[in-house]
């Protein structure tokens, strides 16, 4: 069965990057000129996804005002003659996928979030999107995931290697052998483990291919880590009836669901954007040496 439906979680409070986000969606943070969220529509239009699901929740709205139509604004740059601007705003509108939405009432966890989708999804294997991860490779990794689903006819996890230390921020799995180059059998799924008792490096990202078998088991699923219903104790839990893989994602991964991944990113995207990649280029280079010569003259002063 092809692979047409994606879920987006972004009912999330964004606590990590309050005040700002007291009022406006943590999703809607931009990148250059780019909200968060955009960057993930695009990376599912552009794997053949069709339809999105987005999982939103209070204080949200302006997540549905982005993708929708804007007359007022439309009129004003067309008036002007501002048409670069006008093609920009409207290419937003018309980025060639079915966009719905649907609330999470309380936060309790992405795997709650994922079983407000099981309407949506029916009997389809879907791909879940998380907005945290943003994903660079000359193939989209929804992309590599569904071709992968489309040899195997089974559930596929995205994962790459992160530094040991930082393991316990991640699901990481347990692989029992790898099939072929970067597809992983595996044993077990484990949430956010205690650096010493992590099986592997093998992080879990965000981006996974699931069967709509993962609904019967997310129904009665228990609360696990933090009180909240985790997605991937549910994996898991598949895991043990039903093979799930998992994909080893070589390319780059931006993670802006903290401050200074977010901050980082932003200055890597600002480099390649063709309206600030020249001045900014200069601009670090400036702060460079402004900050190489203070920190002499604080070595040199102590």
């Amino acid at each position: 069965m092809k692979v047409r439906k994606a879920v987006i979680p972004a009912a999330g409070l964004g606590t990590r990057f309050l005040p700002a986000t007291k009022a406006m969606p943590k999703e809607m943070l931009p990148i250059v000129d780019k909200p968060t969220i955009q960057f993930i529509v695009e990376e599912a239009k552009k794997s053949g996804i069709e339809d999105i699901l987005i999982v939103t929740g209070k204080s949200k709205r302006a997540i549905e005002d982005h993708f929708d139509s804007n007359p007022e604004l439309e009129a004003d740059l067309e008036e002007k003659h501002k048409d670069k601007l006008l093609k920009l705003t409207q290419s937003i509108t018309e980025l060639g996928v079915n966009l719905y939405y649907t609330r999470q009432p309380h936060p309790a966890g992405l795997g709650d979030a994922i079983y407000r989708a099981r309407s949506f999804v029916g009997d389809e294997p879907f791909v879940v999107m998380l907005g945290d991860d943003l994903m660079d490779d000359q193939q989209p990794l929804t992309q590599q995931l569904i071709e992968r689903y489309n040899k195997t006819h089974a559930s596929t996890i995205a994962v790459m290697k992160v530094p040991h230390e930082e393991v316990s921020k991640y699901g990481v799995i347990d692989p029992s052998g790898e099939i072929e180059d970067g597809l992983y059998n595996v044993e077990s799924f484990v949430e956010k483990p205690a650096v010493e008792d992590a099986p592997s490096d093998l992080a879990i990202i965000g981006r996974y291919l699931l069967t709509p078998e993962i609904f019967d088991i997310l129904a009665h699923q228990k609360p696990g880590r933090g009180g909240e219903i985790q997605l991937t104790d549910a994996i898991d839990t598949m895991n043990k009836t039903q093979r799930v893989f998992a994909h080893e994602f070589k390319g780059a991964r931006h993670d802006v669901g903290n401050k200074e991944g977010y901050l980082e990113t932003a200055i890597q995207y600002g480099l390649t954007h063709p309206e600030t990649k020249d001045a900014l280029k200069e601009y670090i280079i400036n702060l460079g040496a402004e900050l190489a010569n203070s920190d002499k003259a604080e070595k040199k002063n102590n």
